[in-house]
């Protein structure tokens, strides 16, 4: 997996190297691939890595999936989708710290809602 960019948030550091992991996961998987992307997910990849950097709510992000907000044109929308509902599930055996705490991400309130106190 390549390199993340240093002036992300911790935070967004993690849901890059989740996202990289299942691209990488469902790549193995579904085009035989050993160790290295294919071009259609390593473009997948920076498609999304460019999506985190110009994300509004950083760190204060849900999961994409619960993100009022949806950054991905429709297309990769549907292969990101597809490639989650795949690898999701397969992310507790092959890297659970970051399946959990991509489970607990996903439990965070959406950005820009108002809580009550």
């Amino acid at each position: 997996m390549e390199k993340v960019p240093s002036r992300m948030h911790p935070r967004m550091k993690r849901e890059q190297k989740t996202v990289e992991y299942m691209i990488g996961i469902y790549c193995r998987d579904y085009h035989l691939t050993k160790g290295k992307l294919c071009d259609e997910c390593h473009e997948l990849v920076e498609y999304a890595r460019l999506r985190l950097e110009n994300c509004p709510f950083q760190e204060n992000k849900t999961t994409c999936g619960n993100c009022p907000i949806h950054c991905y044109k429709p297309k990769m929308r549907e292969k990101i989708r597809d490639i989650m509902r795949y690898a999701g599930p397969r992310m507790i055996w092959h890297h659970p710290f970051l399946a959990i705490r991509h489970m607990i991400d996903g439990l965070r309130k959406e950005p820009g809602s108002k809580q009550k106190k």
